[in-house]
C-alpha cells in the first residue's frame, strides 16, 4: 500500500501518527509541512485542496486522504489490524479510546500552535502567559490521566494493561509539549514511567520530533 504522511516534526498530533504507523510496521513517505514558514505550508491551495482544514497530520492512502490524528490511528487500526492499537473487549477498547480522547479533545486543543499564536497576536499575552495558560491544561488533563493509569495500567510501563495501545501513542507526545513549556511533572510519576517506557520501544522513539527529517 502505497501511504504518505503530511506532517510537521514538532507537531504533536503528527507525532502520534508516526506511531502508529511504525508500530503497525507501514512504510509511508513523509511530506512535511512547516507550520509557520511563509504564512503556514498547510495553509497553501495545494494542501488545503486536500485538507480544508489546514491542519497536520494527514493521511494519504492509493489517492485517498485522511485527516485528523485519531481518525487516521483508527484507521491503521482496520487496514492493518495487528498488531493491535485497540485490544481486548468492548469495555477495554472504550477505555482505551476514553484516555486517547483525553489528550486529544480536552488537552492538546487547547494549547496546540494556532490556539497559543491566537493568545499572543489578538489577546497579548507575553510568552509567560501563554505558558502559564498551556501548563493549566495539560496539568488538569494529566492529574486525571494520572489516575486512569494508576486503575487500568498493569505495571505501569503503559497506559493500560500489559501492552502499547492508542492511549500511549496519544500520551507520549502530550508528554513532550508538557515538557516543552516546563510544566511540573513531579504530581504525575505513573505519566513520566510511562512515557520513559514507551522511549524503550523503536517505534515510538522513531517518531520523536527530533528524530525526523525536518526537525529544525
Amino acid at each position: 500500500m502505497a501511504l504518505t504522511l503530511y506532517t510537521y516534526w514538532r507537531s504533536s498530533a503528527a507525532f502520534r501518527v508516526r506511531i502508529a504507523l511504525n508500530f503497525k510496521g507501514l512504510a509511508y513517505e513523509s511530506v512535511p509541512k512547516h507550520l509557520l514558514r511563509d504564512g503556514g505550508e498547510q495553509r497553501k491551495a495545494d494542501y488545503l485542496a486536500l485538507n480544508p482544514q489546514g491542519l497536520v497530520p494527514g493521511l494519504g492512502h492509493d489517492g485517498a486522504f485522511v485527516s485528523q490524528s485519531l481518525a487516521i490511528c483508527e484507521y491503521l487500526e482496520e487496514i492493518q489490524p495487528e498488531p493491535r492499537l485497540l485490544p481486548g473487549s468492548a469495555l477495554d477498547r472504550a477505555k482505551i479510546r476514553a484516555m486517547a480522547l483525553a489528550v486529544a479533545c480536552d488537552v492538546h486543543p487547547l494549547n496546540n500552535l494556532r490556539v497559543l499564536l491566537y493568545l499572543r497576536r489578538e489577546l497579548g499575552l507575553d510568552d509567560d502567559g501563554v505558558s502559564r495558560w498551556a501548563r493549566h491544561w495539560i496539568s488538569s488533563g494529566f492529574a486525571a490521566l494520572e489516575q486512569w493509569i494508576a486503575a487500568n495500567s498493569a505495571d505501569d510501563r503503559y497506559c493500560y494493561g500489559s501492552s502499547a495501545t492508542l492511549a500511549d501513542v496519544f500520551l507520549l507526545p502530550q508528554v513532550f509539549n508538557a515538557r516543552r513549556v516546563e510544566t511540573d511533572l513531579g504530581p504525575y510519576p505513573r505519566i513520566v514511567a510511562v512515557a520513559e517506557h514507551l522511549l524503550t520501544l523503536p517505534a515510538f522513539a522513531a517518531a520523536r520530533p527530533e528524530a525526523q527529517p525536518d526537525a529544525e
